[in-house]
């Protein structure tokens, strides 16, 4: 068992009941270890939408395949997640183990194959038998309590060292609604359209197209705005569901509809909630790095300068090491291949002014930066000087502790 990190939360979230969901989270044998919980299912009311993202990876899992092929239909009534096994990279046979997987769970919750959705995380290459999954999804089956948020979060995690979950209230008009969700990450960290795995939920009552362009829009400022290592997994997937059993709101026909602008915020103070914990999660991670990049020529080029600097093992390396090198700052802006300007170029950590338009600070003083990169949080600031283009990316610091975990990940 890892230890947990010394950037956890305090605790998991009181998440409440969220009408049409049930969930549970339960110890099936698929790891070994004193009753590990290894294995997720929730069920949905029918009717509920579901709109998801997933890797960009080109060798993509099974799941992340069938999950792909099923979403246009855009309801779902089951999603069963197991950890310990990635079933990626396992061809034919890890095709035999999502059908299995599907039928299974659509005889017990009752609906079409096509409405039940899966997602893997663990070690890649290894295939399984075909019922790997599904002879034992009667028990989580039985499991299954309206508010057993936790044990769900538990049954996903691979490498973390603790259970990640968010929750927010929002208005739709005059209803109240609730957004919750929870995740799993903690090393193979830079998702590109999705996250590691991210369930969220919500009882409102929403068209799965409006579902999927706000989960689209808000994933680009969460989950895909962090790095822990540069590496895409293969199994990235983040599912959002909407029962429609909460209070009664205004309908919603479109993303941009006035009612659903406070809704939106939520959901992406719920999925940025989650991003930031994954981060502080990250494999050996001692630091949490947020970087803000302002007056690029776009807040595309700032993202991706902002990803510049975050995947930097030697920005990385020198935060781990407490040691104050701004230089390697501006390394890691000028190899971005972003418009950039070595002469209008400011940079700042801990708030401190440390070059403006391209020259050190007069009298600069390292003293309260130093002072503030041995802390666990870390701000950096960078202004290309060209642009209004701004964004905020996270990442952790590089440690021996990464090495370690990974260098064992499978012994």
């Amino acid at each position: 068992m890892l230890k947990k990190s010394p950037l956890a939360p305090a605790s998991f979230p009181s998440i409440p009941e969220i009408p049409g969901v049930t969930i549970t989270g339960q110890h099936v044998g698929l790891k070994a270890g004193p009753k590990v919980k290894d294995m997720m299912m929730a069920c949905l009311a029918a009717g509920t939408t579901i709109a998801g993202v997933f890797t960009t990876s080109k060798c993509p899992s099974a799941p992340v395949d069938w999950c792909r092929k099923v979403l246009p239909g855009g309801k779902v009534r089951a999603i069963v997640v197991n950890s310990g096994n990635a079933n990626a990279f396992t061809g034919i046979a890890g095709d035999r183990v999502v059908d299995a997987t599907v039928e299974a769970a659509a005889k017990l919750a009752g609906c079409k194959k096509e409405e039940i959705f899966v997602a893997s995380t663990g070690v890649i290459g290894q295939p399984v038998p075909p019922d790997h999954i599904s002879k034992r999804l009667p028990k989580l089956f039985k499991a299954l309590k309206p508010n057993s948020w936790q044990l769900a979060a538990r049954g996903i995690m691979t490498t973390d060292t603790f259970p990640k979950g968010s929750v927010r209230k929002v208005k739709i008009g005059n209803a109240e609604v609730t957004i919750a969700g929870f995740a799993k990450g903690s090393g193979m960290i830079a998702p590109d359209m999705a996250t590691m795995l991210g369930f969220l939920f919500t009882d409102a009552k929403i068209p799965a197209k409006v579902l999927q362009s706000i989960l689209k829009s808000a994933t680009d400022k969460s989950f895909n705005s962090i790095t822990v290592d540069s590496d895409t997994s293969t199994s990235d997937t983040v599912l959002f569901c909407a029962t429609g059993k909460g209070a009664k709101h205004p309908d919603v026909t479109s993303a941009a509809d006035a009612n659903l602008k406070d809704f939106r915020r939520a959901l992406e103070e719920v999925m940025t909630d989650l991003a930031i914990q994954i981060v502080r999660d990250g494999e050996g991670a001692q630091k949490l790095v947020t970087i803000d990049v302002a007056g690029a020529v776009s807040a595309a080029s700032a993202r991706r300068i902002g990803l510049s600097i975050a995947n930097s093992p030697l920005v990385k390396t020198a935060i781990a090491g407490e040691d104050a090198n701004w230089g390697r700052i501006v390394m890691a802006v000028g190899k971005a291949g972003e418009p950039a300007d070595r002469d209008k170029l400011s940079v700042s950590m801990g708030g401190v002014a440390i070059t403006k338009q391209g020259q050190v600070v007069e009298g600069y003083d390292e003293t309260p930066v130093a002072a503030h990169i041995k802390g666990k949080e870390v701000h950096i600031g960078v202004d290309i000087g060209l642009g209004r283009g701004k964004a905020r990316v996270w990442t952790c610091d590089l440690t021996h502790g990464y090495i370690e975990i990974n260098a064992d990940y499978r012994s």
